[in-house]
């Protein structure tokens, strides 16, 4: 029986991460633009670097990176009963093709809820795509009515304006 493990991403998978991400986008979008041994290396840095603020978990089966998934920790604002306040939101959760629908996905998401308990945030969100809403569900996600979403910008378009004046009409 093969065992997958999933954990915290070390340095030194960082590389295998960032495949992973350019092989997503790859899937989804065809091959990007540049180099792909670039786009690693860059990946890579942005991850140590943003290690406290962006938790990365891996799949790892056989001693390959199969899945990943980010826990983005935003600071909140303090209330007069807690000072100190931080939401999570979870990201880029990838499996590769070849393991998906064996339940690669599910325990990322609940690794990265069991990780957003332990750092004891408030609430844990997702933008996730519509293949992937019933997994969400399944592992305690639910529709919210309250949280809204402004789209400011798409890649390469102007910037969405508000058409609606705070003053008087003319």
């Amino acid at each position: 029986m093969t065992v997958i493990e999933i954990r915290p991403a070390r340095p030194a998978e960082l590389a295998a991460v960032a495949r992973l991400r350019w092989r997503w986008v790859a899937e989804q979008d065809g091959l990007p633009a540049g180099g792909r041994d670039a786009f690693v290396r860059d990946f890579a840095a942005w991850a140590r670097e943003h290690a406290e603020t962006h938790r990365c978990l891996i799949a790892v089966r056989d001693g390959e990176v199969i899945g990943m998934a980010f826990l983005a920790v935003t600071a909140r604002v303090p209330t007069p009963t807690a000072v100190s306040r931080a939401a999570g939101d979870v990201q880029s959760v990838y499996v590769v093709p070849e393991a998906r629908d064996s339940g690669v996905g599910g325990r990322l998401i609940d690794a990265t809820l069991a990780l957003a308990a332990e750092l004891g945030l408030e609430r844990v969100t997702v933008h996730s795509s519509t293949r992937a809403i019933p997994a969400y569900e399944r592992h305690g996600f639910a529709r919210s009515p309250h949280l809204l979403q402004a789209r400011l910008s798409e890649p390469g378009a102007s910037p969405v304006r508000n058409n609606r004046s705070r003053t008087a009409p003319r």
